[in-house]
């Protein structure tokens, strides 16, 4: 079975083959392109050779004298007609080559039908290689003067790293980009699983700490209770202020220790279909007791049930009595209403507070890991900065949405989307 690790290292190796199998493509393309334009521009180099050769002139003079070894109009020897040709007619070449586009290197031959060669490059003149050869049948003055079928070959030793050569603009920059490609995604991965080590080791530290810690709160928590039998009335303020203080730290370390838990995948959640109704609004009472307690002005409205959904119900509460909680923290005189109600086959559940609100730039950091809103340089409420953290997990594990609608001094909205399903099919 494939481990994630596995998978993404063989996702990665079948895109850089692909990569590979795309660029062998185009560099086929190319080739076959640079071969069309190559035999387009020997096509107009060898018309133009053909039209210079079939006049009078001082090359095909020259080639003429030194074709018949006639030097009776000239003041060189033989030998130096005949070399002075070669050159002349190399040069030539050369030129309309150019001239074409074509910088390749070349030899050439200049024979008749009956196999004579007359003039030849000083490179030896490969004409078995048929496929590099490109012969140019001479018309006019040389025929005429020699009254023999003359044929000018030009042949080249390798067109394909010519070829290679005229696309080496898309071989070299594709091969690049490719390298770059592999490097930053080995990079990535890399980062990716070194961040996820540390991760774990961190998970590892906090479980080890959280639970050291676990054995003095149960210490402190069982000593008030031995306090509190034999303790003055007078005392009995501070017994009371340790057990709750003691309480609270008991939950912020199981809060911690749940969150350690989940991320590092030991502890999935077991979804069941269930009306959350009833259990929405046994929240709501409970919260509404302690809101009379606290002189909280708190409100709610559940439309008319069933509410079916597939959940988790015991994270599912915990969501939704730390939307409340927090919405009670950030007011000096709390107004919280909690509204629910069924549309489009989800369930909503909204929460408002008439709080301190959030500016806009912290709207999309205040579901992250610790991050906490200031109020200036100082945290106006305690806390760890998980609280949101966690809700959005178990939500995104719900398969739900969370939105925020909040402006600074105007309270802020909280709203939760769950899919509703009707004996177990989604509607």
């Amino acid at each position: 079975m494939l481990t994630k690790r596995n998978l993404y290292v063989l996702v990665f190796v079948i895109a850089v083959i692909g990569l590979l199998v795309v660029q062998y493509q185009y560099l086929r393309v190319g080739l076959g392109l640079a071969k069309a334009q190559f035999s387009d521009k020997i096509d107009k180099a060898r018309e133009n050779i053909n039209s210079e050769l079939s006049e009078v002139n001082s090359l095909t003079y020259t080639l003429g004298n030194a074709i018949r070894k006639d030097t009776s109009e000239v003041k060189i020897g033989l030998d130096s007609l005949q070399k002075a040709s070669q050159y002349y007619l190399n040069d030539y070449i050369s030129y309309q080559l150019n001239v074409s586009g074509i910088d390749a290197p070349f030899t050439y031959t200049l024979y008749s039908r009956d196999s004579i060669t007359y003039v030849s490059s000083i490179k030896p003149h490969l004409r078995a290689e048929k496929n590099l050869t490109y012969p140019i049948k001479v018309r006019g003055y040389l025929p005429e003067l020699l009254k023999k079928e003359i044929i000018l070959e030009i042949g080249f030793e390798d067109l394909n790293n010519y070829f290679l050569g005229q696309i080496r603009g898309l071989i070299i920059p594709g091969l690049l980009f490719l390298l770059m490609i592999i490097v930053v995604v080995i990079w990535v991965l890399k980062s990716f699983y070194l961040q996820r080590s540390i991760n774990t080791t961190t998970n590892d530290f906090i479980n080890n700490l959280t639970h050291e810690l676990k054995t003095p709160v149960f210490s402190i928590g069982l000593a008030t209770k031995i306090l509190e039998q034999d303790m003055p009335e007078n005392k009995k303020a501070v017994v009371e202020l340790i057990r709750t203080e003691s309480d609270r730290l008991k939950k912020h370390i199981d809060k911690v220790l749940e969150l350690a838990s989940m991320e590092s995948g030991k502890k999935l959640l077991q979804f069941q279909e269930i009306d959350f109704k009833p259990e929405l609004e046994r929240i709501c009472n409970g919260f509404a007791l302690l809101a009379e307690h606290e002189g909280i002005d708190f409100e709610f409205e559940l439309e008319n049930g069933p509410y079916i959904i597939k959940a988790e119900k015991f994270h599912l509460e915990n969501v939704v009595a730390n939307l409340l909680e927090n919405a009670k923290k950030y007011s000096d005189d709390p107004q919280v209403k909690l509204k629910a109600y069924k549309q489009k086959g989800h369930l909503f559940i909204s929460i408002a507070d008439n709080g301190q609100g959030i500016a806009k730039e912290d709207i999309k950091k205040i579901f992250r890991k610790y991050f906490r809103i200031k109020n200036g340089d100082v945290h106006k409420v305690k806390g760890y900065g998980l609280g949101l953290y966690y809700v959005q997990k178990i939500i995104k594990m719900h398969r739900g949405t969370i939105q925020v609608q909040s402006e600074p001094g105007q309270g802020t909205t909280f709203t939760l989307s769950l899919k509703l399903t009707k004996h177990g099919e989604k509607i």
